[in-house]
C-alpha cells in the first residue's frame, strides 16, 4: 500500500467511522426526540459550559508561550489563540491536521522554524497524556470499590484475574523483547517511549515551569468542570453521582480520537459510560449531543473567526 492511498483512508476511515456512528446513535434516539430534550435544556448551563470550555483553549493559548520562551521567541498572545482554534478546527476535517496547520502558522506569521513550533506541540500533547492518566488513576482509585464490584457483578471473578496475570506476563514479554530487540518495529517504539519520557523531563527545564504545570492542570480542571456543569442543563442528568461525570468524561475523551472531533463517537461513549451507573439511555445520548453540539458550535464560530482575522492581525 503507498502513501497516498494510506492518506487517504487516514482521512476517509474516521469520516466514515463518524457517519455510522451517527446514524447508530440516532437509531437509539429520534432526531425528534433529542429536539425535545434540545428545547427542554436549561441553556444557562449549557453556556456556562462554553465558557469553561473557552478558557481552557484560552489557557492552552497562554501555555504554548511558555515552551516557545526558552528558544527565543516571544509569539504574540492573539496570534497563539487564534492557531489554537484553527487547530481544534481543521481536526473536525483531517484528524491531526490541526496540529501541522498550528506550527504552519506559527511559521508564517511569528518565524518560528516548523520543526521547533512542532516539536512544542508534541511535548503540549505529552504533557497533556500525563494529565488524563493521572486522571484515570485518581478515578480507578477513588470508585476502586464501585468498578471492583460492577466487574465482579457482570464478569467471572476467576475469568477477571487470570486476564490481568496474563496482562502482566504478556507486557513483561513484550517489553523484555522490544528492549532487546533490533527490528524497525522495536527501533520505532524505543525511540517513541524515549521522545515522551524526553518530551515529559523538558517540561521541568523550563524557565516557567510551574506556571506551564498550573496551566496544564487548569486546562483539564476546566474540561472536567465544563462537562460536569453542563449535565445540569437537563432534568435526568442533573443528579449523577460525580463518579459517572468523571467515567463518562473520560470516556468522551478517548472518542475524540476515533472520529473526527468525536462527531456520532462522542455521544455513544457517554451513553456507553453512564449505562454503568444505571442512567437512562435516551437522556444519556441526549446529554451527549448537547455536549458535542456546544463545544462544536463555539470552535466553528471561533475557529473560522480565526481563520479570517489573522491575516488581518498580522497585516502590520
Amino acid at each position: 500500500m503507498n502513501q497516498k492511498t494510506k492518506n487517504i483512508l487516514k482521512t476517509l476511515l474516521p469520516l466514515l467511522l463518524g457517519v455510522f456512528l451517527v446514524w447508530y446513535s440516532l437509531s437509539k434516539v429520534s432526531v425528534e426526540e433529542l429536539l425535545v430534550y434540545a428545547k427542554n435544556a436549561n441553556y444557562t448551563w449549557i453556556v456556562l459550559g462554553m465558557f469553561l470550555g473557552l478558557l481552557s483553549h484560552l489557557s492552552r493559548a497562554y501555555r504554548w508561550r511558555f515552551q516557545l520562551e526558552p528558544m527565543g521567541y516571544k509569539i504574540k498572545l492573539g496570534n497563539s489563540i487564534m492557531a489554537v482554534f484553527v487547530t481544534y478546527l481543521i481536526n473536525y476535517t483531517i484528524p491531526r491536521a490541526g496540529e501541522v496547520a498550528r506550527a504552519s502558522l506559527l511559521t508564517n506569521y511569528e518565524d518560528v522554524p516548523f520543526e521547533k513550533g512542532f516539536g512544542t506541540i508534541v511535548a503540549e500533547r505529552i504533557a497533556d497524556m500525563l494529565v488524563m492518566l493521572g486522571i484515570i488513576t485518581i478515578t480507578l482509585f477513588l470508585e476502586f470499590d464501585f468498578i471492583y464490584s460492577f466487574l465482579i457483578e457482570k464478569f467471572d471473578p476467576i475469568k477477571i484475574t487470570m486476564a490481568l496475570v496474563g496482562f502482566v506476563v504478556l507486557m513483561i514479554v513484550f517489553f523484555t523483547y522490544i528492549r532487546r530487540s533490533r527490528s524497525k518495529i522495536a527501533l520505532k517504539i524505543k525511540a517513541f517511549v524515549n521522545g515522551l519520557i524526553e518530551g515529559a523531563l523538558s517540561i521541568f527545564k523550563m524557565k516557567k515551569k510551574w506556571a506551564f504545570i498550573f496551566h496544564t492542570l487548569f486546562i483539564w480542571g476546566m474540561y472536567i468542570l465544563m462537562f460536569y456543569v453542563t449535565s445540569f442543563s437537563l432534568e435526568e442528568t442533573s443528579n449523577i453521582p460525580f463518579a459517572a461525570i468523571l467515567i463518562g468524561f473520560i470516556a468522551a475523551s478517548f472518542s475524540i480520537a476515533a472520529t473526527n472531533g468525536g462527531i456520532g463517537s462522542y455521544p455513544l461513549a457517554i451513553y456507553a459510560a453512564f449505562s454503568i451507573f444505571g442512567i437512562a439511555e435516551e437522556p444519556s445520548i441526549a446529554f451527549g449531543w448537547i455536549m458535542w453540539a456546544s463545544q462544536t458550535i463555539m470552535i466553528i464560530v471561533f475557529g473560522g473567526l480565526s481563520l479570517i482575522y489573522l491575516p488581518i492581525y498580522n497585516r502590520r
